[in-house]
């Protein structure tokens, strides 16, 4: 078994150490929570003081202009890109996860429309499939068809997140792709639960949508992104046809003319001070290596299984590269398990009704922050000296409001 020591060698070796005193992190806390909200990059605030004071302050309503309020979407967009595997003008920022989904699938039955049926995990986090069936019952007639069946040959569009928010387990992105296709459907993939963690290439599939928040580092809030294959540009169409996706917005035409490209899939007003602390956050993606992100992700998270042994029951995949960067184990009292935790500064997240879920954010946390976590965890779960575990105490059972 790996000990402390021997943690803190593999910190002094990592070729990402640097990038930790980037982020803001509490002192005594091990923050397992980058798959639900990531850390605070040091610079953010700087930047958003200066579209506060010196932008929207200084240049008021000429910001939209002279300070790039106006082409956000876009330009945040081409930033973004490389880390799903895509290219210029082919992502936009902006909105929500949930929006994204809803224009995404909302085109691809446009693009397909002699089929009705709409595949979706329904085990997918919540809003995904909530978005489908809210879609299908405005529609009508639309049958909402559970991805497990493994049937795409009538299917309109198939929407997977590439890991599970619960499991952590990851598909195979270019094999599902090419299945997919094979059957005639088009295909969605949401990456909010792998940008940022690992090589993420979304570049064969129609649609992709993500957020900013998680891994990226962008902050509550955060804008969302939608990527559109090159060649359903011309085609598809955004169901939500706000102003800004006008062809000519300031022309103030009556009718809705598309915009060329992927900024007919921009909806209305960009939020300025979001987009500048996701600029910021993106200051630093820039600079990461993401094979490396990813080598140490698999590492970190290997480190955490091998420390928690039997403790508890693992449900993400034993295999590290079938795994995004999060381990999830299972116990009957997972809630009140987590909430000692936390108050031991050891921060993870639940998920009901019985899931421990820990997410690993390769820039920020180390080798020994895993041991620190693994050890603490097993102090929660152990009996103390009266025979009664820590996670016992009754002010843990009082669920809060965001678990």
């Amino acid at each position: 078994m790996v000990d402390r020591d021997q943690c803190l060698a593999l910190d002094a070796n990592d070729p990402l150490r640097a990038f930790k005193d980037e982020f803001v992190l509490p002192e005594g806390v091990v923050y397992l929570v980058g798959n639900s909200l990531g850390a605070l990059p040091r610079r953010t605030a700087e930047r958003v003081r200066q579209t506060v004071e010196e932008e929207w302050g200084g240049q008021l309503v000429g910001g939209w202009n002279h300070a790039g309020w106006y082409a956000q979407p876009l330009t945040a967009g081409d930033r973004l890109a490389p880390l799903i595997g895509a290219g210029p003008g082919q992502v936009v920022v902006g909105n929500t996860t949930s929006i994204a989904v809803f224009q995404a699938v909302a085109a691809a039955l446009r693009l397909r429309p002699d089929r009705r049926v709409i595949v979706s995990d329904v085990r997918n986090f919540p809003t995904d499939h909530y978005m489908v069936q809210g879609l299908a019952g405005l529609l009508g007639g639309y049958e909402v068809r559970d991805f497990a069946q493994g049937r795409f040959d009538d299917a309109a569009v198939v929407l997977l997140s590439e890991v599970d928010y619960r499991t952590g387990a990851r598909h195979d992105v270019p094999s599902v792709t090419a299945r997919v296709h094979e059957a005639g459907a088009l295909m969605v993939w949401d990456v909010c639960h792998s940008v940022g963690a690992m090589d993420v290439d979304v570049s064969g599939a129609d649609f992709a949508v993500g957020c900013t928040y998680k891994y990226l580092n962008a902050g509550p809030g955060a804008p969302a992104f939608l990527y559109v294959n090159p060649r359903h540009h011309a085609a598809a169409e955004n169901v939500l046809s706000g102003w800004h996706g006008h062809a000519e917005p300031f022309a103030f035409e009556t009718g809705y003319r598309p915009a060329e490209g992927v900024r007919r899939f921009a909806v209305g007003t960009p939020h300025v001070l979001s987009f500048a602390a996701l600029e910021a956050a993106l200051d630093v993606w820039e600079r990461v290596p993401m094979d490396q992100v990813r080598a140490k992700s698999m590492a970190l998270t290997s480190l955490f299984v091998d420390l928690v042994g039997d403790a508890l029951e693992l449900v993400s995949p034993a295999d590290a590269a079938a795994r995004g960067s999060q381990v999830s184990f299972r116990h009957p009292h997972g809630y009140p398990v987590m909430r000692a935790l936390i108050d031991r500064g050891v921060h993870g997240d639940f998920r009901a009704p019985d899931i421990l879920r820990f997410g690993f954010a390769p820039l920020y946390i180390g080798y020994a922050d895993v041991y620190d976590a693994a050890a603490t965890l097993l102090e929660v779960l152990a009996p103390d000296s009266t025979g009664k575990e820590l996670w016992r105490d009754e002010r843990y059972a009082t669920r809060l409001a965001v678990t």
